[in-house]
């Protein structure tokens, strides 16, 4: 299936302890009413937090926004009402329950959609940056922050050793 450019993700609030119950309901109903082309997505914001308590390490996965659930759909009369009667749903977040779609911005801050990067260097390879006003240059990667977006590169400026923080796709390999 194409991915759908009029679908955006919108945010609906629930009973708190509910979260889950209304995304195994809402996928339960756009599986028996044939929406998934509307209703493409439902995800539950989460981190995985470690927790020592007691003298024992254990990772457990907290809500980040308890009592909201993210859902990328088009909005419809149908898509609309579906949601909106979902067990524990209380609305849409938006001005008299109409639904305000998230802003990419605010999609990619939330880390709802994750984009996978893969680098073709690694630390300690010698890189070119190809991109920005350090363009042409090279120099000896000295860190990669994948979540960041980053690649600290160290290059020689004026008989110097500078780092300089990039993008991680302003910079390539030295073959």
């Amino acid at each position: 299936m194409a991915e759908n450019t009029d679908a955006k993700w919108y945010v609906v609030h629930t009973y708190s302890g509910y979260e889950n119950k209304v995304a195994t309901d809402l996928e339960k109903m756009v599986e028996n009413r044939k929406m998934q082309d509307l209703i493409l997505d439902i995800k539950i914001p989460t981190e995985t937090v470690t927790e020592i308590k007691d003298d024992k390490v254990r990772e457990i996965e907290r809500k980040i926004f308890p009592g909201y659930v993210l859902i990328k759909m088009i909005v419809t009369d149908d898509s609309w009402y579906v949601v909106r009667n979902t067990r524990g749903v209380t609305g849409f977040v938006g001005p008299a329950s109409k639904p305000v779609p998230l802003t990419d911005s605010e999609v990619a801050a939330l880390g709802v959609e994750k984009h996978s990067v893969e680098v073709g260097y690694k630390v300690g390879d010698n890189v070119k940056i190809i991109d920005g006003p350090l363009s042409d240059y090279t120099g000896i990667v000295g860190e990669i922050d994948i979540v960041k977006n980053n690649v600290t590169v160290v290059i020689s400026m004026f008989g110097r050793e500078t780092p300089a923080q990039l993008e991680l796709d302003q910079v390539a390999l030295i073959d």
